[in-house]
């Protein structure tokens, strides 16, 4: 679930809710819950929008840190190594 939510703010701000409709993994019970733990790991920075459309709550904006693109790097390193293996015949 970290590494989806990583993904789609690789290249973007987004809404948790937003991530929720982009995405055929997350859900909205636990989409926060996900981003307040990558929020205390560094791989996620959160912001307060500036100009609500919309009354009520104020909403969150979430992008990747330097922290959380490292992650990605990693992990996107481990599983071509591990492919790699798989296709050579190993583990």
């Amino acid at each position: 679930m970290e590494y989806e939510i990583l993904n789609l703010l690789r290249s973007q701000e987004m809404y948790g809710l937003e991530m929720v409709k982009t995405s055929s993994v997350l859900k909205r019970g636990t989409v926060y819950v996900t981003l307040d733990r990558m929020t205390d790991k560094g791989y996620v920075r959160s912001r307060t929008e500036d100009n609500p459309k919309e009354p009520g709550m104020p909403r969150r904006l979430y992008s990747i840190t330097a922290l959380g693109q490292r992650v990605m790097q990693a992990t996107d390193a481990a599983t071509a190594v591990f492919a790699a293996g798989e296709l050579a015949g190993g583990v």
